[in-house]
C-alpha cells in the first residue's frame, strides 16, 4: 500500500479543498455550510516529485453517541487509525477553539504522526491563528492557504521523510477512469485489471439502502450509513476486488424529484451522482421493496438508459417482505410495462442488511458488462438484415420503397449500429423499433441500450445542398465574355 494521509479537523476548516488542491481534481463537494463532508474519500494524491493517497474526512465533532454527528467521529477516528499520519488543520482566521483542543488531545493519545496546518493563514488576518496554533504542542505549524495553493513547498517538505520511511510497494488506482472506445473482441468483456476496474455507479432514490449495500459488499462498515434519509453528499468512489473481478464502486447520493431539490447543497449531490453515472459502466439502479417503481426510480431508470450505460435493477430490503413470490410476479409485471426501452434488463432483489441476493447481483453485472462489450460480424448483421426486411419490408413512401442496403456495427459500449439506406428521413421510428427489437432477441441483448442510426449513402456530394451559383472569380470573366459576344 502506498503513504497515507488523513486530513482531519473541524467542519468547514477547509480539508475538502485541501483534498481537492492535492488530487488535482474536484472530487470532493466544497460549500460554505458546514459539515458537507459525510464519508472518507480517498484520492490519488500529487505533491512535487511524491505521489501518496490521501483521505478527506469528515469534521470531528464532540458527539459520541449514535446520533449522525457520533457516527461520522467514529468513522473519522477509523480514518485516523488506518493512515500513516493525520493532517490536523484549524481555521487561521477563526483562531482555536475548545474543540481544537480536545481533539489535539486525542491524535496525542492515539499516537499517530501528526502535522499540524493553520488553513487560511493568507494576510494579515491569518497571521495571529498561525501563531497561536502552537499553543497545540504538536510541532510547528505549516502555513496553509488550499484555496490558494500556498504553503505547498512547507507541507512537500513536511512529508518527504515520512513517505520515504514507509517500506512498501505502493499502487494507487486512478479515480475517475474515463472510458475509450477502443475495440474489443467479439461477444467478451474487456480485460479488467486494477488500473482499469469495472465500473459501477449505485443510483436510486433517498434511504434506499445504497451505502449498506456497499459496505455490505466490501465486507467493513467503510462508508457511512443510518435510518436518516440524504446522509451520503457526494459521490464515493472505492476499489474492490468482487469474487475475483477488480470493480470500483459508485456511492452516490439519494436523487430526489426537481421541485424538491432546493439547496445548493443538494443540487451540488445530485450532480455529482449524475457525474458518476457517465463514468461507470454499469449503473445498479436500487430500489426500495416497499415503494418501488416510483416516478423517480423511473425517472432515474431513464437517466442511466440515456446516457447509454448497462443497467441492472436491485430491489433492496427483500428480507422484510412477506408475500415474496406475489411481490416478484408483480415487479416483473410492472418493470416490462414501465421500463420497455430497456427491455430485458435484469431485476435482482437483495438485502443490503444481510447479504443476502449479493451473488445474484455479481451475476447480473458481469452479464450486462458483457452484453454491453458485445461486437457483431458485420456478415452476420447483414445476414439478418436481410431476414428482418423479407419478413416485414420498410414502407414505400409516395410509392418508392426504402431500401436497407447495407449495416455495420459502429461501436460497443452501447452496442451502436448503422444502417445505409435510401431516404432514412422518411423511415418511420416503429420500424426502428422493429430492428432494434430484433437486434436484442436475435444476438441477445437484453437489458442495455442499443443505439440505431439510419444514414443515406448517396448523400456524397459536398455541394448538394449548397446555392447553385458561379465562384465570384469566373463570373467576372463570364460575365465580360458575354458583353464582348453582345
Amino acid at each position: 500500500m502506498s503513504f497515507t494521509l488523513a486530513i482531519i479537523g473541524r467542519p468547514n476548516v477547509g480539508k475538502s479543498t485541501l483534498f481537492n488542491r492535492l488530487v488535482g481534481k474536484r472530487l470532493a463537494l466544497v460549500d460554505d455550510q458546514p459539515g458537507v463532508t459525510r464519508d472518507l474519500r480517498e484520492g490519488a494524491a500529487r505533491l512535487g516529485s511524491m505521489r501518496f493517497t490521501v483521505v478527506d474526512t469528515a469534521g470531528l465533532e464532540e458527539a459520541t453517541d449514535d446520533s449522525l454527528q457520533g457516527r461520522m467521529r467514529r468513522l473519522t477516528e477509523r480514518a485516523v487509525d488506518m493512515a500513516d499520519a493525520c493532517l490536523f488543520l484549524i481555521d487561521a482566521r477563526t483562531g482555536l477553539t475548545p474543540t481544537d483542543h480536545a481533539f489535539a488531545d486525542l491524535l496525542r493519545k492515539r499516537g499517530v504522526t501528526v502535522l499540524l496546518g493553520a488553513n487560511k493563514s493568507e494576510g494579515r488576518a491569518g497571521q495571529a491563528g498561525w501563531l497561536e496554533a502552537y499553543e497545540l504542542g504538536l510541532g510547528e505549524p505549516l502555513a496553509l492557504s488550499a484555496e490558494h495553493g500556498e504553503g505547498m513547498g512547507e507541507l512537500a517538505v513536511a512529508l518527504a521523510p515520512l513517505i520515504e520511511a514507509k517500506e512498501a510497494e505502493d499502487y494507487s488506482p486512478e479515480t475517475d477512469i474515463e472510458l475509450d472506445e477502443d475495440e474489443t473482441e467479439e461477444g467478451g468483456l474487456r480485460e479488467l485489471t486494477l488500473e482499469r476496474p469495472l465500473q459501477i455507479a449505485v443510483i436510486g432514490r433517498p434511504n434506499a439502502g445504497k451505502s449498506t449495500l456497499i459496505n455490505q459488499i466490501l465486507g467493513e462498515e467503510r462508508l457511512l450509513t443510518g435510518p436518516e434519509a440524504g446522509i451520503t453528499r457526494d459521490a464515493i468512489s472505492l476499489p474492490v476486488t468482487w469474487d475475483g473481478v477488480p470493480m470500483r464502486i459508485f456511492d452516490t447520493a439519494g436523487m430526489r424529484k426537481r421541485a424538491r431539490v432546493q439547496e445548493k447543497l443538494e443540487k451540488l449531490s445530485v450532480a455529482d451522482g449524475l457525474r458518476a453515472v457517465k463514468f461507470a459502466e454499469v449503473v445498479v439502479v436500487l430500489l426500495d421493496a416497499a415503494i418501488p417503481f416510483e416516478a423517480q426510480d423511473l425517472r432515474i431508470a431513464d437517466l442511466a438508459e440515456r446516457e447509454g450505460r448497462a443497467v441492472v435493477i436491485a430491489v433492496n430490503k427483500w428480507d422484510v417482505e412477506d408475500e415474496k413470490q406475489e411481490k416478484l410476479k408483480f415487479l416483473r409485471d410492472r418493470l416490462e410495462k414501465l421500463l420497455p426501452q430497456i427491455k430485458g434488463v435484469s431485476m435482482v432483489t437483495v438485502s443490503a442488511k444481510t447479504g443476502k441476493g449479493l451473488d445474484r447481483l455479481h451475476a447480473a453485472i458481469i452479464n450486462a458488462a458483457t452484453i454491453w462489450n458485445r461486437r457483431v460480424p458485420t456478415a452476420t448483421l447483414n445476414r439478418w438484415l436481410g431476414e428482418m426486411v423479407e419478413a416485414h419490408p420498410p414502407p414505400a413512401p409516395s410509392g418508392r420503397r426504402i431500401r436497407l442496403r447495407y449495416m455495420t456495427q459502429a461501436k460497443a459500449r452501447p452496442p451502436s449500429f448503422v444502417v445505409m439506406c435510401s431516404m432514412p428521413e422518411k423511415l418511420p421510428e416503429s420500424y426502428s423499433r422493429y430492428l432494434v427489437n430484433g437486434l436484442r432477441d436475435s444476438f441477445d441483448m437484453p437489458g442495455v441500450p442499443i443505439r440505431l442510426f439510419m444514414r443515406s449513402q448517396a448523400d456524397k456530394n459536398p455541394y448538394k445542398d449548397r446555392k447553385k451559383s458561379i465562384p465570384s472569380r469566373l463570373s467576372k470573366h463570364v460575365r465580360k465574355g458575354d458583353t464582348k459576344k453582345k
